[in-house]
C-alpha cells in the first residue's frame, strides 16, 4: 500500500474515535439508524453467509489471525528499531480497518438507546417488588422442577445433547417475535466454539464473533446452563450489546420456549439473580424465601459453581479485568457489575404481566 494512503487509514482512526465519541451522545440515532436499521441487514447478512456452516468460522478466522501477527512481528521485529515511524504507520493502519469493521459490522450496538426506554419500563425497583417477584419466580421453578424431576431433591439432568439444544433456540425466539418483531432469529448462526477449554480457563460461557457474527457457546459448561447461554449469544448477535440487556432477553427467550427443560433454565436463571440481590438488601429474607427453593434447584445452581471452581486459576481474573475493562470503554459504565442489572429489567417487565 501506499504511504499516503496509510498515512490517510492512519488519520482516519483518529476521526473514527472522535466520530464514537460524538455518537454516544446521541443514542437515538444510532437505536434508528443503526441498531433498527444498517445491523438488521449486515447481521441477516453474516449470518446467511456463516450460520449454515458447522463449524465456527470466526474461531478459525481468529486462529489464522493470530499465526499471522506472531509471523509478521517475527519478520518486522528489526524494523522497530531501523525503521520505527513506518512500522508505527502499518499497526496503525491495522488498528483503523480494524476499529472501522468492529464498529460497522457490530459495535455501535454499544451505544443504541437503553433497552428500560425501548419497552417503557421503569429503570429502578423496590425491596418489596424485588420480594414480590421473585416469590413467583419461585414458584414458577418449583413448578417446573416438580413436572422434571421425581422428587424435589433431584438436580435436574437434560436429556438432550447440546447440539439439540442449540436446534432448539430459536424457538423461543419465534415466540418473542410475535410480540417483538425486531426478535425474529431466522437465519440462525450458533454454534459450540472451537476455543471452549480456553474460553473455561478465562471465565467465559460464551461469546459473539463480532466479524463473523457467530453465536459462540461454550461446550463444556454444565448442560442445564446452555440453553440460557445460547440465547443470551442470540441476543447479542440480534443487537442487544449491554450484557444486563442480552441476560434479560435470553432469559425471556428460554422462558418462551416450548420445552420444559429451556423454561427450567431460563425460570432459574432469572431466580438466581433475584436471589441474588436479595441476599444484598435483606439478609434475613433472603433466608426465609430461600428455604421455599425446591433442594434440587438448588443442587443445579451448586452444579454451575463447582465446575467454574474446578477451573479456577491465577489468570482468569486478569481476563475478567480486560473484559471489565473492555465493557466500560464500550459505554457500559458499570462494567462487568452491569450483569446484575438485569434484575430491574425483569422485575419492571413483569410487573403486569404474568410469568
Amino acid at each position: 500500500m501506499h504511504k499516503h494512503k496509510k498515512l490517510v487509514l492512519v488519520i482516519f482512526l483518529g476521526l473514527q474515535i472522535i466520530l464514537v465519541s460524538i455518537l454516544k451522545n446521541y443514542p437515538e440515532v444510532v437505536e434508528q439508524f443503526y441498531s433498527n436499521g444498517l445491523y438488521v441487514y449486515l447481521s441477516k447478512l453474516m449470518r446467511y453467509v456463516f450460520g449454515w456452516l458447522p463449524f465456527s468460522a470466526g474461531d478459525i478466522l481468529y486462529t489464522l489471525t493470530g499465526i499471522y501477527i506472531i509471523r509478521w512481528c517475527f519478520t518486522n521485529r528489526k524494523r522497530v528499531v531501523k525503521d520505527t515511524l513506518n512500522w508505527c504507520i502499518d499497526i496503525g493502519v491495522t488498528l483503523s480497518l480494524t476499529y472501522f469493521t468492529f464498529h460497522m459490522l457490530w459495535a455501535f450496538n454499544y451505544y443504541r438507546q437503553p433497552l428500560y426506554k425501548s419497552l417503557n419500563i421503569n429503570a429502578e425497583y423496590t425491596t418489596a417488588q424485588l420480594v414480590t417477584f421473585t416469590k413467583k419466580l419461585i414458584t414458577k421453578s418449583n413448578n417446573l422442577h416438580n413436572i422434571l424431576a421425581t422428587n424435589d431433591s433431584l438436580k435436574i439432568e437434560f436429556p438432550f445433547t447440546k447440539t439439540e439444544i442449540l436446534n432448539n433456540v430459536e424457538n423461543g425466539y419465534s415466540k418473542l417475535s410475535k410480540v417483538y418483531p425486531h426478535l425474529n432469529y431466522k437465519p440462525t448462526s450458533i454454534k459450540k466454539s472451537l476455543y471452549s477449554l480456553p474460553l473455561t480457563y478465562m471465565g467465559f460461557s460464551g461469546y459473539l464473533n463480532p466479524f463473523t457474527n457467530e453465536a459462540q457457546v461454550n461446550d463444556l459448561i454444565p448442560t442445564y446452563k446452555f440453553p440460557t447461554t445460547a440465547c443470551h449469544e442470540v441476543a447479542h448477535q440480534l443487537g442487544y450489546a449491554a450484557e444486563n440487556e442480552a441476560n434479560f432477553i435470553g432469559s425471556l427467550a428460554a422462558m418462551q420456549n416450548d420445552n420444559n427443560y429451556f423454561k427450567y433454565s431460563g425460570y432459574t436463571f432469572a431466580l438466581r439473580y433475584c436471589l441474588a440481590e436479595i441476599y444484598k438488601r435483606d439478609t434475613k429474607t433472603y433466608k426465609s424465601i430461600l428455604a421455599t427453593v425446591n433442594r434440587g434447584i438448588l443442587k443445579n445452581y451448586q452444579e454451575t459453581q463447582d465446575f467454574w471452581l474446578a477451573y479456577e486459576n491465577p489468570i482468569e481474573p486478569i481476563f475478567e479485568k480486560t473484559f471489565d475493562s473492555f465493557l466500560k470503554a464500550n459505554n457500559q459504565s458499570a462494567g462487568m457489575k452491569s450483569y446484575s442489572y438485569v434484575v430491574a429489567l425483569l422485575v419492571n417487565y413483569h410487573e403486569n404481566r404474568d410469568l
